[in-house]
């Protein structure tokens, strides 16, 4: 169910028109590659304060590999001294 003028909290601004006048979508098929994006993309929603963190995509995945490695190298048993 829609509830007319309810706002995304990350984006206060949804109400407004963005499209720039140079996009012409009059020809455009909906949907037209839906199947073929689901097969090789994996999508994630952020809460607005993770959003506010970072400024791209490549800052998130940057951070999320540093934090793998991070746990990948707790993860290891520790080698005692002999």
């Amino acid at each position: 169910m829609s509830k007319a003028g309810v706002k995304h909290p990350a984006d206060p601004d949804t109400d407004q028109d963005t499209m720039r006048s140079e996009y012409d979508f009059s020809k455009a098929v909906r949907g037209v590659t839906a199947a073929r994006y689901a097969q090789g993309t994996n999508v994630v929603v952020l809460d607005a304060d993770v959003v506010r963190m970072f400024p791209n995509a490549t800052a998130v995945n940057e951070a999320l590999r540093a934090l793998g490695g991070i746990i990948r190298q707790a993860q290891r048993p520790k080698r005692r001294g002999v």
